[in-house]
């Protein structure tokens, strides 16, 4: 079976998708679009940006693709599932109505309120004055999230009412994101962790369980980012805790979609917290989590097409999980998540031994530079956490680049 498939996107996530696909035995020509440095390694990158849908299809249609994997919301907002459908090409991910789950936190928060799946209460607005007069009428903190999407910067938990009218000011008034609304919703106290299912309709495909470190700096210090760290599985996420939230949130959401004309195709993202001992949605993604799925895909044991093809056409398949434990740390260009530079070589990539997914990189003659705000996502395995903790830092410390940083408790709370 000689299977050719596209993935889209250019991301550690798409490198991690890339990486899972090359294992596969069906797989024989894979093609990123656009890719990166580490990308190009395993695939064959082409320079076509995720929001060019038209020359994606036309892509897919010369070179005879067998799948397409969609690796970044942005594409999904623009609706390319809905073109490759259309075109008869077999392609993983939800429709631009269905990715509405992530694309318009208001629609996400609706949905849950008539269901009564258990999420923060809520009020959406789009007038500045009205906005920070409900916040002081309210608790601090609270949490001031922009309905769009802003590549996981646009929630702000604001610990003061000054946090929280800078926040209003930043996505209503200068309207940082674009034009819009915003979602301001109650403060949620508990430690978070991501649940994603690979999802079909009402057929629910669970993967396992990750925690994010969202905060840009150590002790949980600083702006929220895209992510600069990972690690999996949980240790507090019992099966218990699993099935919870399988039950009272994940599947719920699913058959309702399906239930209001959207049925949902793709990887439904949960991101949770366990608050006064139950799961409870902070916010929902329509796609693979980054850098969640870096520490995810490597604990896959099985063949990741057969897998995606199996969810695409609704087929039984129960996953399996290798036991041992992958922390992720992402070293990002200093700045980010405000202003960064570009172009900086990064050396040392040779001397490390443990898996190492490009998140923003590009090739320059021989160099590798650095060509966003997340650059590398460096991988440590193990059987328990501290042990998967030493070995991605053992590989950081090898990485020479003037222009990253990391944060260096990754995983220390529980490890």
């Amino acid at each position: 079976m000689s299977k050719k498939v596209l993935v889209i996107g250019g991301g550690g996530r798409c490198h991690a998708i890339v990486d899972a696909l090359s294992r596969s035995p069906q797989v024989s020509k894979i093609y990123a679009a656009p890719g990166n440095a580490g990308i190009a390694t395993a695939a064959e990158c082409v320079p076509i940006p995720v929001s060019d849908v038209k020359n994606l299809l036309e892509f897919a249609k010369a070179e005879n693709i067998d799948m397409t994997i969609v690796g970044p919301e942005a594409a999904l907002a623009l609706g390319i599932v809905d073109a490759f459908r259309e075109a008869g090409l077999k392609i993983f991910g939800p429709t631009k109505a269905a990715a509405r789950i992530e694309s318009s936190k208001e629609y996400a928060k609706d949905l849950m309120a008539r269901h009564g799946v258990p999420t923060a209460a809520y009020r959406t607005f789009d007038n500045f004055d009205e906005a920070l007069a409900y916040v002081k009428a309210g608790p601090i903190p609270v949490v001031i999230k922009y309905d769009g999407l802003a590549a996981g910067k646009g929630v702000v938990v604001a610990l003061t009412l000054k946090e929280a009218e800078d926040a209003l000011r930043d996505m209503l008034l200068d309207e940082t994101f674009g034009k819009g609304r915003v979602v301001i919703e109650e403060f949620l106290d508990g430690p978070e962790f991501s649940f994603m299912c690979i999802v079909n309709g009402n057929r629910l495909y669970p993967l396992a369980i990750a925690r994010d470190h969202k905060r840009a700096y150590d002790h949980d210090a600083g702006p929220n980012t895209g992510g600069m760290g990972a690690y999996s599985p949980v240790p507090f996420v019992t099966e218990e805790i699993k099935q919870t939230a399988l039950e009272t949130i994940l599947q719920p959401v699913a058959d309702t979609m399906v239930e209001e004309g959207v049925p949902f195709t793709g990887v439904l993202y949960g991101g949770l917290i366990l608050h006064k001992g139950t799961p409870k949605v902070i916010e929902f993604n329509a796609r693979f989590g980054d850098p969640e799925t870096e520490v995810v895909l490597p604990r896959f044991d099985g063949d990741f097409y057969e897998f995606i093809d199996a969810a695409v056409e609704g087929r039984e398949y129960e996953p399996k999980w290798k036991p041992e434990t992958v922390l992720g740390v992402v070293m990002a260009a200093k700045g980010y998540p405000g202003h960064y530079e570009k172009g900086h070589t990064i050396l040392g990539l040779k001397d490390v031994t443990t898996p190492v997914y490009h998140m923003g990189t590009g090739t320059y003659g021989d160099k590798i530079q650095t060509v966003g705000g997340r650059v590398l996502m460096v991988l440590g395995e193990g059987e328990t956490l501290a042990a998967a903790r030493k070995a991605a830092y053992a590989s950081v410390n090898k990485i020479d680049c003037k222009g990253l940083f990391n944060r260096t408790d990754i995983g220390a709370r529980e490890a």
